[in-house]
């Protein structure tokens, strides 16, 4: 199976089959079109910014069970929700089941529409905790806390997966069958080895295999980077969503942009540079809302690199903005470099 596609290879007369609700047990998701939970990036400011752009469904960034359990404050605060975020994911990691129990009664202040269990962070400190992808190692612990969670409450619980922990130990067929069992409502497929990290093509083929082996809604990741990628990934696998991860970063245009194509339109509109600085700058300000102006300056340095990409003499502008301290500075260097290059 090819992981490529253009636009013109695109199947439009099953365009109505791209774009679907994902019914899940207690819940109804609105579209399936997922921005990843990313640490570092996936925070309330961007994905506000992305739901602004038709994402369906966001989640937060990596949390630690431990942590919550914890009531530790700065976890807690990774599960707060954007003004524009009625549905909202959170992504534990944690390596026990009495871990995840723990986190539970903090969790459910929040009244998340689902909590996700990473099987997929190839972190080191992650993964020397037996957590992310070292649970590929012992799918008997994804069981055991796919199935505590779904038994302790009635918030659905899912899976992000990779595909094995290396090419000798491919089992993620395995593991989703098992976590099925154990109460699991959906699962997301990232089809690369821990060990592969993000090298190489991610193999479609393997979510089109997860599809046909279990009954619960499948979403594919890996290597989404436009809009016809999205939908041939739909197309090619059969699975019931995508989830948009490296793809979206600096592009939360991502989403409409698919929508579209998905659409009696069977085309997409091109965003111009001054969209871009301009949700560049409204992204800055939200940023700042949520973590004050000089956290968010230094935090906005790596998302300006992903929104100035492949723009115009566009080095100089980032290298003025990671010096920059406000959000008036921002501003400024942005007008300026608009006058200049648009």
């Amino acid at each position: 199976m090819k992981n490529r596609c253009s636009h013109e290879s695109l199947n439009h007369t099953t365009a109505n089959n791209f774009l679907k609700q994902i019914t899940l047990k207690n819940s109804v998701l609105p579209g399936n079109l997922f921005l990843a939970p990313l640490a570092g990036y996936t925070d309330a400011a961007f994905r506000s910014i992305c739901l602004d752009y038709g994402a369906d469904f966001t989640y937060t960034e990596m949390v630690s069970a431990e942590a919550l359990a914890r009531k530790n404050q700065k976890t807690l605060s990774l599960l707060e929700r954007a003004e524009n975020e009625t549905l909202l994911g959170v992504q534990l990691f944690a390596s026990e089941y009495s871990t995840c129990l723990k986190a539970l009664p903090q969790i459910r202040k929040y009244k998340p529409t689902l909590i996700d269990l990473n099987c997929g962070c190839s972190v080191p400190k992650v993964l020397k905790t037996g957590s992310g992808a070292a649970l590929l190692q012992t799918p008997v612990k994804i069981q055991e806390i796919v199935k505590a969670l779904s038994q302790a409450s009635s918030i659905p619980v899912t899976l992000k997966l990779r595909s094995g922990w290396d090419e000798t130990s491919i089992n993620f067929l395995e593991i989703a069958c098992q976590a099925e069992e154990a109460g699991a409502a959906l699962i997301t497929l990232h089809p690369r080895t821990r060990a592969q990290r993000f090298a190489g093509l991610a193999r479609w083929e393997q979510i089109s295999a997860l599809k046909k082996h279990i009954a619960i809604p499948v979403i594919g990741s890996g290597d989404l980077f436009s809009a016809e990628h999205a939908l041939c990934m739909i197309e090619q696998t059969g699975c019931d969503g995508v989830m948009f991860a490296r793809g979206a970063i600096g592009n939360p245009f991502i989403f409409r942009l698919t929508k579209q194509l998905a659409g009696a339109e069977n085309t997409t509109e091109t965003i111009p540079p001054q969209q871009r600085l301009f949700t560049a700058l409204i992204h800055l300000k939200r940023l700042a809302e949520l973590k004050g102006e000089h956290i968010a300056c230094r935090e906005m340095r790596k998302h300006m690199a992903a929104y100035t990409k492949g723009l115009k003499n566009s080095k100089v502008l980032r290298e003025l903005c990671n010096k920059a301290q406000t959000l008036d500075e921002y501003a400024a260097h942005i007008n300026v470099y608009k006058k200049k290059n648009l």
